[in-house]
């Protein structure tokens, strides 16, 4: 689990966002580490959410849970458990009437520079 929070701590929002066939699927969206339990925030340790550049003051970490999966979110009561305990990226996909996609924490194969690659297609992905 290590390595996967490391990676994500290397997954900002904008970055390109490539399938392991080398396809662009589109460009990061979110970021969400993971959601902690109040004694590990405490203590400090674990992940959180990511930092957003454009932060304001009155955001707290519960309108950033709320913006990541909201009830209205049509995915599954435990799929969308595991996005918010494991973390993910949710990636804006190219396209008009194209859908967003969320890659978890296993499925990204690596972070270099401007670019996210994932070890699936796009197809295999979750879609919202």
């Amino acid at each position: 689990m290590e390595r996967n929070i490391t990676i994500l701590n290397e997954v900002k929002e904008g970055m390109h966002v490539y399938d392991r066939d080398d396809h662009e699927i589109g460009t990061v969206r979110q970021v969400f580490l993971s959601a902690v339990s109040d004694k590990t925030r405490e203590h400090g340790s674990g992940p959180a959410t990511a930092p957003d550049p454009e932060w304001r003051r009155d955001d707290t970490l519960i309108d950033n849970f709320a913006e990541a999966l909201s009830p209205d979110d049509p995915l599954p009561e435990a799929l969308r458990g595991r996005l918010l305990r494991q973390g993910f990226i949710r990636i804006d996909t190219a396209g008009l009437f194209a859908s967003d996609r969320y890659a978890m924490l296993d499925q990204i194969e690596s972070v270099s520079d401007d670019t996210v690659r994932l070890n699936l297609t796009k197809d295999e992905l979750i879609s919202h």
